[in-house]
């Protein structure tokens, strides 16, 4: 029952392959267990707790989902959550270095802070109004700073607005935008260097931004990254005290195996990158059973800058619901 239990429910990682990959536990696999699906069973089982948390980052367990679901909310995640980003850029004026083409991508890719549910998708056709668009300017001109040292070479010393950064970019509120957007809107970050320039060299364009999800391009990508792992299980299948101790700790990352009474127990099975250096070593490999957890996913999102992490992950909720929606309703029409 216990080897069938295993089977069911982890993965189980060898030196040089992964045993137990496809889920098996659907209705009549196995004898004696009830593998149906229902809504009162998920509800038990599932469970979501959220393990650390920041401005721009969130870890949270989801547990008691199916593979394909996590799986689901990490592409959502990626591309098909909406941000506001860069379209267009009208270049009036480029005497860089950096060709216009160049410059007007580095724009694009700038993450802008500000509430994208706060405004429309613009269509192809459609005019430029408040609901749909930002518009940014940027206009600057490098000088020689006549203050400058005598004996420096420090082109920050020697020159004014050498180097564009993001807060050089000015928000130009269209129509009553001011009003309606708390707080304004700015890029994620002040210190994200655009370009350089040298005296006498000048760049004034607008920007104009609109909404936009990620499958249409990666500028619109609410997150820096979107991954899950599984949960790790290490099993002990023998006490290690001594050297032997010490070599199984040392074959796992800090903090995942610790000593304690002289004897190595396993401290955070969660930190563990699932290197399996541990079944390099004969004397150790086949007193350790590495596993993983089925249905327990270690979620990771950061995000730009533009929504909250739990927001993003709200949204792609969201999402797959209005998903789930429609196919709802298409199914009804052929049924029909």
């Amino acid at each position: 029952m216990a080897h069938i239990e295993e089977i069911r429910n982890k993965i189980h990682l060898d030196l040089h392959t992964v045993r137990n990959t496809e889920d098996t536990r659907y209705p009549g696999t196995y004898s004696g267990y009830d593998d149906s699906w229902n809504l009162a069973k998920f509800k038990k089982n599932f469970k979501f707790n959220i393990v650390s948390r920041s401005a721009r980052e969130v870890e949270f367990d989801m547990i008691g989902i199916d593979t394909p679901f996590a799986n689901a909310f990490r592409r959502i995640l990626l591309a098909e959550v909406p941000t506001m980003a860069v379209e267009q850029v009208f270049i009036y004026n480029n005497t860089s270095v950096m060709q216009d083409e160049v410059l007007a991508h580095r724009l694009g890719l700038l993450p802008i802070n500000v509430d994208p549910r706060l405004f429309e998708m613009k269509k192809k056709d459609d005019k430029v109004t408040e609901r749909n668009t930002l518009r940014f300017r940027l206009k600057v001109r490098c000088k020689r700073n006549k203050k400058a040292p005598s004996d420096t070479t420090n082109p920050d010393e020697l020159y004014l607005n050498s180097k564009v950064y993001t807060r050089t970019i000015e928000w130009e509120p269209i129509g009553d935008q001011k009003n309606w957007i708390p707080g304004g809107v700015r890029f994620t970050e002040d210190d994200i260097l655009i370009n350089v320039l040298r005296p006498g060299q000048e760049l004034d364009m607008v920007l104009s931004a609109v909404k936009g999800i990620g499958s249409d391009h990666a500028k619109f990508s609410p997150v820096a990254t979107a991954s899950y792992r599984l949960m790790p299980e290490i099993q002990l299948l023998q006490p290690f005290r001594g050297h032997l101790a010490e070599k199984l700790k040392n074959c796992f990352s800090p903090g995942v195996i610790e000593i304690e009474s002289g004897e190595a127990v396993v401290k955070c099975a969660r930190l563990d990158t699932g290197s399996r250096e541990v079944l390099r070593h004969s004397e150790l490999a086949d007193k350790v059973k590495l596993l993983k957890v089925r249905d327990h996913f270690i979620f990771t999102i950061e995000s730009t800058g533009a929504l909250d992490p739990l927001d993003l992950m709200r949204e792609a909720i969201r999402i797959l619901k209005d998903k789930c929606k429609t196919y709802r309703k298409e199914l009804d029409v052929l049924t029909t």
